[in-house]
């Protein structure tokens, strides 16, 4: 699992809206990386919505938040919908399956999914922060906003 110090690995996921969203391209800005395991569940809805809300304090921050999953882009697509979510990408591990979580060291093989965490890139692309969170769970946005501020 990659570690605060790291380098970020570089990726390249279309976005909910079929936009390429690629790591290295953001250079300059802060990232949040916000793996959750599946679209469609209670936790993962929670995290992503959190993501959604706070928008405006995170672009304050200098913070790009992605959220990112093993799902298919038309099934984000649908689910972004459906969570009325606007402003953040929500990012398609699909193909290669979870290729992005596993450059992080987050996939979890026994499911086919990711470990829901979250990884923070600072603005010279290297990992400031990362927390892995139980499964059934949702990852506190104001720890995240807490760090962003430090």
């Amino acid at each position: 699992m990659v570690q605060p110090g790291d380098p970020a690995r570089n990726f390249s996921l279309k976005d909910q809206n079929d936009k390429t969203f690629d790591l290295y391209e953001q250079a300059g800005k802060r990232i949040l990386l916000s793996f959750h395991p599946l679209a469609w569940t209670e936790f993962c809805a929670a995290q992503m919505k959190s993501l959604e809300e706070n928008h405006e304090r995170f672009v304050s921050l200098n913070c790009v938040p992605v959220g990112i999953s093993v799902d298919s882009r038309p099934c984000k697509q649908a689910w972004a919908k459906t969570l009325d979510i606007t402003h953040t990408p929500l990012l398609c591990d699909f193909w290669p399956h979870g290729a992005a979580a596993m450059k992080y060291g987050i996939f979890r093989d026994e499911n086919g999914f990711s470990e829901r965490a979250n990884v923070i890139v600072d603005e010279k692309q290297n990992v400031a922060f990362v927390k892995i969170y139980p499964v059934h769970s949702v990852p506190d946005i104001k720890e995240i906003i807490g760090f962003l501020e430090k």
